[in-house]
């Protein structure tokens, strides 16, 4: 199994970066966590994401000899706008989505959500729903983190050299406290946002994981490898 760290653009102006992970499993199929930014955002300099024709998901996945049709499953950690804004990229696969997220998005009415609704509920797009943990494939386990959205979730992945990887998400701002954490005008529900970074902080100690890799956090991007194995 292979991990391989994906980089859909950034946030313009302030260049924290958006991320998506592709995952090859030992049989040869492909997992792909978040899918980021629509196809119409490439090279718009009026967009708020700033995404190069290179950066797009697809343009990522051609970089590493593939295409949507190659892969089979996608985790959207969450339905926000730059992590599911390419979702319907991917008619051919299964969609797996926390439940409670999926209800959320069609029908809190948020912009977060509405904004991107046709590329993530195009009705051609098979979502797989799910309540909770999850056993996606062998090495492979999704944890339900609600806060920063309901349903969020994170997915640790077991790799055979670099050992346990879990990739966080939107939920746990990395060096700091859960319970004195700064909110950002995102996170959904406070208290449940603190929760799921203890939970996620408890699950890392719990099986001793080797590395953390936290969304948009430009600092810790900067030292990553491009692959883990």
């Amino acid at each position: 199994m292979e991990l391989f760290l994906l980089r859909y653009g950034t946030v313009r102006g302030v260049g924290v970066p958006i991320p998506g992970y592709l995952i090859r499993l030992d049989d040869g199929g492909h997992v792909l966590v978040d899918t980021g930014c629509p196809r119409d955002a490439v090279g718009d300099p009026r967009h708020p994401f700033e995404v190069g024709a290179d950066e797009h998901v697809l343009g990522q996945l051609a970089r590493l000899g593939l295409g949507a049709g190659d892969i089979g499953t996608v985790v959207v950690s969450h339905l926000d706008p730059d992590h599911a804004g390419a979702n319907d990229e991917f008619p051919q696969a299964e969609i797996v989505v926390q439940r409670a997220q999926y209800q959320h998005a069609r029908e809190s009415g948020l912009h977060r959500y509405e904004w991107m609704r046709p590329h993530w509920d195009d009705p051609r797009l098979r979502y797989r729903l799910v309540d909770g943990d999850l056993e996606l494939a062998p090495g492979v386990r999704l944890l339900e983190c609600g806060g920063h959205v309901p349903g969020h979730q994170a997915v640790l992945v077991d790799l055979p050299e670099t050992g346990p990887v879990l990739l966080a998400g939107d939920a746990w701002m990395r060096g700091t406290d859960p319970r004195t954490r700064p909110m950002t005008p995102f996170d959904h529900d406070e208290s449940a946002t603190r929760g799921a970074q203890r939970r996620l902080m408890d699950v890392a100690a719990d099986t001793g994981v080797a590395l953390v890799i936290h969304n948009h956090d430009i600092e810790q991007w900067r030292g990553l490898r491009r692959s883990y194995r």
